[in-house]
């Protein structure tokens, strides 16, 4: 017999027992379905967020603050605290500690750092649309042009080369700030309220030791990833006025600041990062937020796969007594092939065959339910939870990735066929022609 009259006989012989045969793809089915639309919503969450990395560039981009703050700057990255809360005069959101000048300089001098310097950290306290009364808690930063790219769903990015000041801001802010779309709110006015540190110091209520400053909205950043840190991007101008308010009157010597910003070499980010260690200091890079983010989803992926890898298990042991059951049954026939000259190693091909097409059967059916139930899945997330963020695919399914997964359980199922496979080609073929 040729390999392709073989596996075709196997097939055949397959649904012989058409109950147990699909009792037993139903298993691999199970485990291979599981699996493989697991491992298609690890690949739309990383195909989207390796897009917003793309988007926002900034490879060699370093946030450096004290060692003793990074915990706490970790936990803030992954606690919600992004959302934009009502102002309340009681609180604050300023967090103390310090980086010296002369280690400022230190870290300068690493092999691999570059553009270092201090960042300009804004007490700002409020903000609220022009004319409105309700104030909002806000945090602002400026970053140097060249390194963050911003995806925009209105306006263009702040102009760094203007006397205006301008901002940016999130969606997020759409809503609380009364403003119905993104297109509207490029052009309005905000005031933001500042605090003025040497002022604060000689009155009794806070609230009047702020000043106000007003800027021009030029564009609305997009949802994404690396867009809900809920720090909105302002100009050189503006960050630049709001530090001189800041600290107006305060003697230079006394100014101090917490984070560093600048550009290290990708490829000595971990010598850099060792060195800053025995400084003090630790530092954070894009993809270390990234990492984040990837770490979640991964986690609760694991027990996707933990489940499938389980139904999977129990389908190894159902081929395995579904062929048992098959070398049984087809006792005489297997005397019956040896006689007419079938070699062992044929008869156990046949077998093997069996066993290998129920993998794959059991995975192209868990192949196409999964295609069905993703393309499904992807409509309802747009449509609720997902309807803020338009380009992401919850589920992509990935060819490379589903051949793979398909092979590996046509490898499991072979080895699961392996002992039945044997105990046929082993058989007497006197004793299998005398069976009954």
């Amino acid at each position: 017999m040729k390999i392709l009259d073989i596996i075709a006989s196997a097939n055949s012989n397959l649904f012989r027992n058409k109950t147990r045969t699909f009792l037993t793809i139903l298993a691999v089915f199970i485990g291979s379905f599981t699996i493989i639309l697991s491992n298609a919503i690890n690949t739309g969450v990383n195909s989207y967020i390796d897009k917003q990395v793309e988007t926002i560039g900034g490879d060699s981009f370093i946030e450096v603050f004290p060692a003793a703050m990074y915990d706490q700057v970790v936990a803030m990255m992954g606690s919600g605290q992004s959302k934009v809360q009502e102002y309340n005069e009681k609180t604050g959101s300023y967090l103390g500690a310090n980086i010296s000048e002369d280690d400022l300089e230190k870290m300068r001098k690493v092999p691999g750092v570059e553009n270092l310097e201090i960042f300009h950290m804004l007490s700002t306290e409020w903000m609220k649309l022009d004319g409105a009364d309700k104030k909002f808690n806000v945090s602002v930063e400026y970053f140097p042009e060249g390194n963050i790219n911003v995806d925009l769903s209105a306006g263009r990015m702040t102009n760094n080369d203007t006397s205006e000041y301008e901002i940016l801001i999130n969606e997020d802010w759409l809503k609380p700030l009364g403003l119905s779309s993104a297109e509207e709110a490029v052009g309005k006015t905000v005031e933001i309220g500042i605090k003025q540190t040497a002022k604060c110091y000689t009155v009794e209520n806070q609230a009047d030791c702020l000043a106000r400053v007003k800027a021009k909205i030029v564009g609305v950043q997009a949802p994404g990833v690396l867009s809900m840190d809920g720090d909105l991007h302002i100009n050189q101008a503006l960050d630049q006025k709001l530090y001189d308010l800041q600290y107006e009157n305060v003697p230079k010597s006394s100014i101090t600041s917490y984070i560093a910003v600048g550009n290290i070499n990708p490829d000595k980010i971990s010598e850099v990062r060792e060195k800053f260690r025995e400084l003090g200091y630790e530092f954070i890079t894009i993809d270390d937020t990234v990492g984040m983010i990837r770490t979640f989803f991964d986690a609760i992926l694991v027990v996707f796969n933990i489940f499938g890898g389980v139904a999977l298990l129990a389908a190894s042991i159902g081929i395995i007594n579904t062929l048992f059951m098959s070398v049984q049954e087809r006792t005489r026939e297997i005397g019956l092939m040896k006689a007419m000259g079938l070699s062992n190693a044929k008869i156990f091909f046949s077998f093997s065959c069996e066993a290998i097409l129920l993998g794959f059967w059991g995975s192209v059916f868990g192949i196409a339910v999964s295609m069905v139930i993703g393309l499904i899945g992807n409509n309802i997330a747009h449509e609720t939870f997902l309807a803020d963020f338009p380009t992401f695919n919850l589920v992509e399914f990935n060819p490379v990735n589903m051949a793979i997964i398909t092979l590996i359980i046509m490898l499991i199922a072979f080895l699961a066929g392996t002992l039945p496979a044997k105990r046929a080609a082993k058989k007497d073929p006197i004793e299998a022609l005398r069976y009954e």
